[in-house]
């Protein structure tokens, strides 16, 4: 019984392991980009996630069972997250400064909690809607401090960011929605053969016009590449996005999307215990404003929503 109460807090325990996965990614990319193009890092990483999971279907380690149901969200909800967020993220990171694009990207949690009042009715509290923003601004303030705002004055590229934004909101919501149908390992599959198949296109195609498909796979050569392909695609990509879809299904998307946050905390500790970097006093406040923010969302949430939970799992055993 007692663990039947506690399990309102899986999908809590869920969204940090895979905060802290993400946190991670950032410095496994940078490894990879090293002998890699980011195109080459994206298209493999989820080709690997693909197959991988693939695998484990064929084998009846998974369950994902597609015949007779209507796929038409979980593909729209694919195509935003990863392909056009990937996409808009990556040109929005190019043509801007470093600062300007983590501001940017901290702001997903306020239109995903907007979002989900129009489209999910969701309920948010004034108190919630508070401490979000107060995580926003924790990561807002640590990349203030760190890159001193450097402003690049290019608009295309700002509007390639808003349009992550949208696609990551869009994808929050999608999840949420598919989750009615399809179970978490089912989205996540759908997801990252969606990637795959996008992004090797989009690497296929680069490669006839540079003339250098013989070399497709060539970065898969490098030693270099292996350990961040496996993170990248088997953590970050099938574990952690998993963990996302679950997340989601069991809580509202507002309160699931603060956590995203908390990866700010975790690449800077890999930064700092792993790559040696200096950690700075704003590094310390910024992270607490993000802690408190994402706590205070949890806790002054619908505590409806977990009992409902608790319900309905009574109800299925």
């Amino acid at each position: 019984m007692l663990f039947l109460k506690n399990k309102k807090y899986l999908p809590i325990i869920s969204a940090i392991i895979y905060s802290t996965i993400f946190g991670f990614s950032f410095m496994f990319s940078k490894i990879g980009l090293e002998v890699m193009t980011p195109i080459e890092l994206i298209a493999f990483r989820f080709l690997l996630a693909a197959l991988t999971m693939t695998t484990l279907k064929v084998f009846k380690i998974i369950k994902v069972d597609l015949k007779g149901k209507n796929i038409k969200m979980v593909l729209l909800t694919s195509f935003c997250e990863p392909v056009l967020y990937f996409f808009f993220e990556s040109m929005g990171i190019s043509m801007t400064s470093s600062s300007e694009a983590g501001l940017m990207i901290s702001l997903i949690p306020v239109f995903v909690a907007i979002f989900s009042m129009i489209f999910l009715h969701e309920k948010l509290k004034s108190s919630q809607l508070g401490f979000i923003v107060l995580s926003v601004g924790g990561v807002v303030f640590i990349n203030m401090m760190k890159n001193s705002l450097s402003l690049s004055g290019n608009f295309l590229g700002i509007i390639f960011l808003f349009l992550a934004i949208i696609a990551s909101s869009f994808y929050n919501i999608g999840s949420k929605k598919s989750s009615a149908n399809f179970t978490p390992i089912e989205i996540t599959y759908v997801m990252m053969w969606v990637g795959a198949i996008s992004f090797n296109i989009i690497l296929i195609a680069t490669n006839l016009i540079k003339g250098t498909m013989g070399s497709y796979f060539a970065p898969l050569a490098y030693n270099q590449a292996i350990i961040p392909l496996l993170y990248l695609g088997i953590l970050s990509s099938i574990i952690a996005f998993f963990m996302v879809n679950y997340t989601i299904s069991k809580i509202p998307v507002s309160q699931s999307a603060v956590f995203a946050n908390l990866c700010t905390i975790v690449s800077i500790l890999a930064g700092v215990f792993i790559l040696k970097e200096d950690f700075f006093w704003y590094d310390f406040v910024g992270a607490l404003m993000i802690l408190i923010g994402v706590w205070g969302t949890v806790y002054f949430g619908e505590r409806d929503n977990y009992e409902v939970l608790i319900h309905t799992e009574l109800l299925e055993e």
